[in-house]
């Protein structure tokens, strides 16, 4: 990577996140920052969007002493009991002195590393005005193409950007082709943002990049006038966590390892 890994303080690295994304600003469905205490000292920094226990076992084997994901161990809707499932998390955690931290809308939200920015630089779109309320902040943005796209080469391009492959299968972006010949004007929101659609026809936009449909799109899409694409909830959101383990380990000079568990949904 061009520098030599060394051991970083785990607490500096969890501050300067904090303040990176201002954490402490969004009313998330979960908590931001540090969720697992470990080893106070890191030399490897593991990312992954999800808190599973696949990706703790692969990290253990990657020697990480921190692991950063997107959706944490802990929802405010979830049942507050530490069942075996949790239990086998936390298990693999402690069992090779692993902190764990997570960042949930933060990190959509972020105008340099968030998913929602990364994905309009993917798609060669230049990040606009803010868009897509969630948490009391905007955490999706308005992505504008430098001149008017053909819709099919804005689809290709979503093709291009979100395939997804696993053991055994292969997912392509959903796609509700319903709106204008050209598309200059695209609202990002990742993940679960389907009910942001609304949103994104209220400000008259050609195109909606999401990462999960829901039923009633289709008919909305079609009757609006408005392209849908719904490029997958994981597909969506690796962009961002990758992107901060990166800027960690230039920022610390540790080691950073991505672990791609692909999922089709």
């Amino acid at each position: 990577m061009g520098y030599r890994a060394r051991v970083a303080a785990r607490d500096e690295i969890i501050e300067f996140l904090d303040d990176l994304l201002d954490a402490d600003l969004f009313s998330d469905y979960a908590p931001n920052g540090l969720q697992v205490t470990g080893s106070p000292e890191v030399a490897v920094v593991v990312t992954g969007v999800s808190a599973h226990l696949e990706l703790f076992v692969r990290a253990a084997a990657l020697r990480a002493q921190l692991v950063l994901c997107h959706h944490g161990l802990f929802w405010n809707k979830q049942p507050l009991v530490v069942d075996e499932r949790r239990k086998a998390r936390l298990k693999e955690l402690f069992a090779s002195d692993m902190s764990l931290a997570a960042y949930h809308l933060p990190l959509d939200a972020h105008a340099e590393v968030g998913n929602n920015a990364l994905i309009c630089e993917a798609l060669g779109l230049t990040r606009g005005d803010p868009f897509g309320e969630a948490g009391g902040r905007p955490i999706g943005w308005v992505g504008r193409a430098p001149e008017p796209l053909p819709a099919q080469e804005f689809v290709e391009r979503c093709m291009r950007v979100f395939e997804m492959k696993g053991e055994g299968w292969e997912r392509v972006p959903l796609v509700y082709g319903d709106g204008p010949e050209t598309v200059s004007r695209v609202g990002v929101v990742s993940g679960g943002g389907a009910g942001m659609l609304a949103d994104a026809v209220v400000a008259g936009l050609d195109a909606f990049v999401t990462g999960e449909p829901s039923e009633p799109a289709m008919a909305e899409a079609r009757e609006a006038g408005i392209h849908f694409v719904a490029a997958g909830h994981y597909a969506t959101e690796t962009f961002g966590i990758r992107r901060l383990g990166d800027l960690v380990a230039e920022r610390f000079g540790v080691e950073h390892r991505f672990v791609d568990v692909p999922n089709p949904v």
